[in-house]
């Protein structure tokens, strides 16, 4: 059990507060067995993690968060995470859907990790993260309607250490509000599924936001840190329906 802890206070952002999936199938079971599963639900529709590196929370680290919710979730999971620098690699696998990640500014709830294309040290092994530019992600978000809001996701890696993603998105309906995007080669993978960025910053050097999702960037700063291209969507052919739509976005370029 999950203990509640006092801690500094969260705001949520109003599109997701109260999000979740109905059971839209009819229930078999009589009145009042309807009732207490219906209690349950709404328990786990409100369930809130914290994390805090002082150890005032439920965990010290974003993977033990992550770990604990359930595969084949369908309730919105919120994960609130405290001030400070968080030097790990985190993986969100496939199913463990609808997990929000809410810190209180991005600037002070970082995550950070610095695997390249030819160095990946990860907690997971290959099989289920990948190799190269696929598996070296800071951060691997596979589970489904996955949202950030107030979190720097960090690639370490020096300029010049070749492919080094901050954040790799291979999943469906997935938003992230007033994020930071730091790295220099490849920081943002939209890899597969539709994404939403809104108010937030992402910089880099080369091809530094590429992928074959669809996505709609709104009002976010864009910051090439050198000479070259800053996205390279992956799509083969005029036929495919994704794309990137950068909407009243500023691009700032040295």
């Amino acid at each position: 059990m999950i203990k509640k802890r006092k801690g500094p206070q969260f705001r949520i952002h109003s599109s997701f507060r109260h999000s979740h999936r109905c059971n839209l199938h009819p229930c078999p079971l009589p009145t009042s067995c309807r009732r207490e599963r219906q209690g349950r639900t709404n328990l786990m529709a409100g369930r809130v993690i914290t994390v805090a590196q002082d150890g005032t929370g439920d965990f010290t680290t974003v993977q033990a968060a992550v770990d604990i919710v359930p595969f084949g979730n369908n309730f919105r999971t919120v994960i609130r995470v405290g001030p400070g620098v968080y030097r790990q690699p985190v993986y969100v696998p496939k199913t463990k859907n609808f997990i929000t990640l809410a810190g209180l500014r991005p600037e002070d709830t970082v995550l950070t990790w610095n695997n390249s294309v030819s160095r990946i040290d990860h907690h997971q092994g290959e099989r289920l993260i990948g190799t190269g530019t696929f598996g070296c992600g800071s951060v691997i978000v596979e589970g489904e309607d996955f949202i950030a809001e107030n979190v720097t996701f960090e690639n370490s890696c020096p300029e010049g250490s070749g492919q080094a993603v901050a954040l790799r998105v291979t999943a469906d309906r997935c938003a992230f509000y007033n994020c930071r995007f730091l790295g220099w080669q490849d920081t943002l993978y939209l890899h597969y599924g539709k994404q939403y960025l809104k108010d937030c910053y992402i910089e880099g050097s080369v091809d530094f936001i590429f992928g074959n999702s669809t996505a709609l960037l709104e009002h976010c700063h864009i910051h090439c840190k050198s000479e070259g291209f800053i996205t390279a969507q992956g799509r083969k052919s005029s036929q495919e329906t994704t794309g990137y739509v950068f909407l009243r976005c500023v691009v700032h370029c040295l």
